[in-house]
């Protein structure tokens, strides 16, 4: 008979949020591997995420989804109060305490990036006595902005780093297994809870749905064109911001140079980085445009800050003649996007810190550009952008066995298998 977890996913399909993609990507396998899932996500109604109602297809039918209220965001926004996390924390009690009243369930599984919501485990294991995993996709208390220009900041970060850095404590004592996207996060947290040094942990990246493309393609036709279809296109969808300037300056670099040696060839790329901002559509900031303009080649950069649907996202990525990945300053910061990217087979060029783990990733799959921008790579880069712009680059067939490896399937049993020792732990003690 399999065990019973209990999902904790604030955001969760239609709302168009990363941080839901794992639970998305994994619901399909957990009951092969042993856990029979429910999830408590958050009435969409609450979400000011795009909305994707195509990504209800990919959530397979049967699975019990509850939702709770949150805060009216209107009403809070007045007291400075806008996040989803802090507006439906007393909902989530209520909610899941009814559900662990009567659903003998074997575990909590908390993967977001909606941390304070993380706080709950704790009170939820001395109640019930279920045992919870937290998944660590981003740091939740972070020294990393401190040191950063106001202007670089998240709004209300001195709010936020206070917040964090007392409701972080409250979680990680008390937690009994970590899953994280970099090894860093969970060494960090072992280094700052002596606690936990002992708990299961594993280190476990997003995985590549393959079912996403037949979606993507299924709805293209419904989806307007971004790209100009008279140049030769190179996009990147996702956010953008400050820390990524390191890993894109190599590449706008490279083009300049690329138009003074050869204006006919350069000029008819076109560089595309689309949904770069958070904020809500129409209000975001451009911050790649102004690198662009400041290494005069603003000419050829295109920055839209609206973020897309993740079909949309998908279908354009497949339209484009290439793809590029940027990467953060931070050395413990991973991609998750390049397993979508990997899908499309579209020839990729990807700059990390690095010390970044997507760089040994990309290397797995057999990606041939791939570099860090400590070194000077502009030659490269300039040959990467010669290619893309004559056309000379097929699509790439990737490693087969590292396709398999770095599948929803293969990270969800790893996940599962976390769960198993997490449990037994339990039953054991």
């Amino acid at each position: 008979m399999n065990k019973k977890l209990l999902i904790i996913s604030p955001y969760f399909p239609p709302s168009n949020a990363a941080d839901m993609q794992r639970v998305r990507m994994s619901l399909p396998y957990f009951a092969q591997f042993g856990w029979d899932a429910e999830v408590v996500t958050i009435d969409p109604k609450y979400s000011d995420m795009p909305k994707d109602e195509s990504l209800l297809q990919s959530v397979p039918k049967g699975i019990p989804v509850h939702y709770v209220n949150a805060l009216d965001k209107g009403l809070t926004s007045k007291f400075g109060l806008g996040s989803i996390a802090l507006r439906s924390l007393r909902f989530y009690r209520q909610k899941v305490d009814q559900l662990l009243e009567h659903g003998n369930f074997d575990l909590i599984y908390f993967s977001t990036t909606q941390f304070p919501v993380c706080s709950l485990g704790a009170y939820w294991k001395k109640r019930f006595g279920v045992p919870y995993v937290i998944d660590m996709q981003d740091p939740w208390h972070s020294d990393y902005y401190r040191d950063k220009p106001k202007s670089q900041r998240p709004k209300k970060y001195w709010f936020s780093y206070r917040l964090n850095k007392w409701l972080e404590p409250k979680a990680m004592r008390a937690v009994d297994g970590l899953i994280s996207v970099s090894d860093s996060y969970i060494t960090m947290l072992k280094a700052r809870y002596p606690e936990i040094c002992d708990i299961p942990t594993d280190t476990i990246t997003f995985g590549a749905f393959g079912p996403d493309m037949q979606i993507a393609d299924q709805y293209a036709d419904s989806f307007p064109n971004i790209l100009d279809p008279s140049s030769v296109n190179i996009a990147y969808i996702g956010r953008g911001g400050a820390d990524m300037h390191q890993a894109i300056t190599p590449l706008f670099k490279a083009l300049r140079a690329g138009l003074d040696s050869q204006p006919g060839l350069f000029g008819k790329l076109r560089l595309y980085f689309i949904g770069t901002s958070y904020a809500p559509a129409g209000q975001g900031t451009p911050t790649i445009t102004p690198l662009a303009k400041e290494l005069g080649v603003d000419s050829q950069v295109v920055e839209i800050t609206d973020r897309i649907s993740y079909y949309h996202t998908l279908s354009t990525l497949k339209q484009a003649d290439a793809l590029f990945i940027p990467g953060s300053d931070d050395p413990k910061y991973t991609a998750s996007k390049i397993y979508p990217y990997i899908l499309t087979k579209k020839p990729l060029l990807a700059i990390f810190n690095p010390q970044s783990p997507a760089i040994a990733i990309l290397k797995e799959y057999g990606a041939d550009h791939v570099f860090d921008y400590e070194r000077n790579n502009q030659d490269a880069i300039m040959l990467f952008l010669s290619a893309v712009a004559n056309r000379f680059l097929a699509d790439t067939e990737y490693r087969q066995e590292t396709i398999k490896r770095y599948s929803a399937e293969q990270m969800t049993a790893r996940q599962c298998a976390l769960f198993d020792k997490v449990h037994q732990r339990k039953t054991s003690a």
